[in-house]
């Protein structure tokens, strides 16, 4: 073993925390704002035929106005169902029905609402960055029993685990970062 299969260890770990972000970033994004934005209801998993189907593969999902979302079944006979799943998910929004297209109007977030929505962002925060720690303990595991089994010299450990850290360093960072900016999107009035 040498350092490119440390390396080869570090890039899965970067490979996975990226995986890590990118489920927070889709995750973020299906928190609202204070205003209206496709990505707040297209992950809404509809009940359709009985199989849980994302609303984004069932409707065309646009923005008439600001604090409005205006979704367009692609099968007239599923707009009960995504009726149904608005209601029951927890965005907290009464669907309005015409028969063809069903209207979602935001109403303006108040400051306890507000708060809430930033609660519910910090979780999902701390549940990335508890995800990037477990990638780091899997790697750092491995790295430990490389070395307990003479694959790799106690310097070779050392550095991988500096890397480890550094990378690790990195990703909590970003995790802050969009954090910020959701809090900043979701505390603008």
């Amino acid at each position: 073993m040498s350092t490119d299969e440390i390396k080869s260890l570090l890039k899965d770990a970067e490979t996975r925390m990226h995986g890590a972000i990118q489920s927070l970033t889709d995750s973020l994004n299906g928190i609202r704002t204070g205003r209206a934005s496709p990505s707040l209801v297209e992950k809404l998993q509809v009940e359709y035929y009985g199989t849980p189907t994302p609303l984004m593969n069932m409707a065309s999902i646009s923005v008439p106005e600001p604090r409005s979302l205006m979704i367009k079944p692609f099968d007239a006979s599923s707009l009960k169902d995504i009726e149904r799943a608005i209601q029951t998910s927890d965005l907290g929004l009464n669907p309005n029905s015409d028969g063809k297209v069903i209207h979602l109007n935001l109403p303006p977030l108040n400051e306890e609402r507000r708060k809430d929505l930033v609660k519910q962002m910090n979780h999902r925060l701390e549940d990335a960055r508890i995800a990037v720690r477990n990638i780091r303990r899997d790697l750092h595991n491995d790295l430990r029993d490389y070395e307990k089994e003479k694959l790799i010299t106690e310097d070779d450990l050392k550095r991988g685990e500096d890397d480890l850290q550094k990378l690790t360093d990195k990703f909590v960072e970003e995790i802050a970062k969009l954090g910020q900016h959701k809090e900043k999107d979701i505390m603008e009035v």
